[in-house]
């Protein structure tokens, strides 16, 4: 149960330090008139940490345990 919370309290984590990610000022940083490969540096900084955020939130909910009380789940 422990573990269930701290994974919990991780995903809230995740979730509020992605969205201060991609808020407009700090977006405002990287969008400068720079190219990578032809690409806008602000797009390659919003697809980054896009895609981290996925991979972020797929491992935590894979490492989260089932809950018991799942009326899906037959014993």
């Amino acid at each position: 149960m422990a573990e269930r919370r701290k994974l919990e309290a991780a995903m809230l984590v995740l979730t509020v330090f992605g969205t201060l990610l991609i808020v407009p000022p700090l977006v405002y940083i990287f969008s400068q008139p720079i190219s990578h490969f032809g690409v806008p540096q602000v797009v390659i900084y919003l697809f980054a940490w896009w895609a981290l955020i996925i991979a972020a939130t797929a491992l935590l909910t894979h490492w989260m345990p089932r809950d018991s009380a799942d009326p899906g789940e037959r014993d």
